[in-house]
């Protein structure tokens, strides 16, 4: 067929042809996407009243819905300069962690320092909640005067409280005792756009009962690979995990132990079973060695954070928790449609 000045013989423009192409996809698409609204309006008018409920409210959060393959993990950047993370599928011990590290920072530059990353992560949550696709759950573990509060209080400071939980996991209630051992921590793991921070958590569950002896050990030895799975699920579901294990001394823990006895207003903090669980510590110590060691995983590792030193501490934690949700990197939705044009009146 010839052409003449861009025209094929008989036909139309080129450019008219795309024209056409391109309203007819319009059409197209529109169509397509009223069918789907009517097929999700019969598929919920099939159903008795409260299931036609939650097939909107299924159909209504789909859009938002993160898309993830269940054969990758999240992005996890590598933990700050000084923190130790477990590899998956190796055995580890915490004899080989030095407490008093630092990674290379000095006092002054650490606290300095921190004000910024407190910035980066004060951002990137408030992207986090806006997106409202994804979660963040930030696990701290420790032995008794480890720093959990601490650092959790210095490194979320000026954190907007909307998008942040922080739950503490104390001895379980008449009603937690009375579900599975996982029941109570799956009800606070944070919900799309939110920061979640379990102070203590599913851990205590191979950890105090195991040295305490309140369940036979093939129940605690079943635990890891549960933890791994529920994690695993979380995981898939949109949430990053990220597993802190705080790291001191037997010598520091005897130090913050008589600090507390010695200032009558950190009397509050001080419990006399610290002394009797002091006595445990090799036990603990093993304890911790397998739960680090068996739930390490890809998609969750643990990382060892030396805490002697709590400005290092503090700065190494929060490194690593806006390191990581650069990772995820949250965005802003876009804006409404006509947004723009708008004017607010006098």
């Amino acid at each position: 067929m010839s052409k003449t000045n861009g025209k094929d013989a008989g036909g139309p423009e080129t450019g008219k042809i795309r024209e056409t192409a391109s309203q007819g996809d319009v059409e197209h698409k529109s169509k397509d996407k009223k069918a789907k609204k009517e097929a999700r309006k019969a598929r919920a008018d099939d159903h008795p009243p409260s299931s036609a409920a939650w097939a909107r409210a299924v159909d209504a959060g789909l859009g938002t819905a993160p898309s993830l393959s269940p054969h990758r993990a999240p992005p996890l950047p590598r933990a700050a300069p000084g923190i130790v993370t477990v590899e998956p599928g190796t055995r580890f011990s915490l004899s080989h962690v030095d407490p008093d590290a630092t990674g290379g920072l000095e006092k002054a530059e650490a606290k300095a320092a921190l004000a910024g990353v407190r910035e980066r992560i004060k951002a990137l949550q408030e992207k986090l909640y806006a997106e409202h696709a994804r979660s963040l759950l930030v696990v701290f573990q420790a032995i008794d005067t480890g720093g959990k509060d601490g650092t959790i209080r210095s490194v979320l400071e000026g954190v907007n409280p909307q998008g942040c939980r922080v739950w503490s996991f104390k001895v379980p209630s008449a009603e937690e005792l009375d579900q599975d051992f996982l029941w109570r921590y799956h009800l606070r793991a944070p919900g799309r756009g939110l920061i979640g921070v379990f102070n203590r958590s599913h851990y205590e569950d191979v950890l105090v009962v195991r040295v305490k002896g309140l369940v036979p050990e093939e129940t605690w030895c079943e635990r890891y690979g549960l933890i791994n799975d529920f994690e695993r699920l979380l995981t898939l579901s949109g949430t990053t995990i990220l597993k802190f294990f705080l790291h001191i001394s037997k010598d520091e823990q005897k130090e913050r132990l008589e600090a507390r006895l010695e200032d009558p207003d950190k009397h509050w903090k001080f419990d006399p079973a610290d002394l009797t669980e002091r006595k445990s510590w090799d036990a603990y110590r093993t304890a911790f060695d397998d739960a680090l060691s068996r739930c390490s995983t890809p998609y969750a590792p643990w990382h060892v954070v030396p805490a002697n030193r709590k400005w290092a501490r503090n700065l190494m934690v929060a490194r690593t928790i806006a390191d990581t949700l650069e990772a995820m990197d949250p965005q802003f939705p876009p804006a409404r449609e006509g947004i723009a044009g708008l004017t607010v009146p006098d």
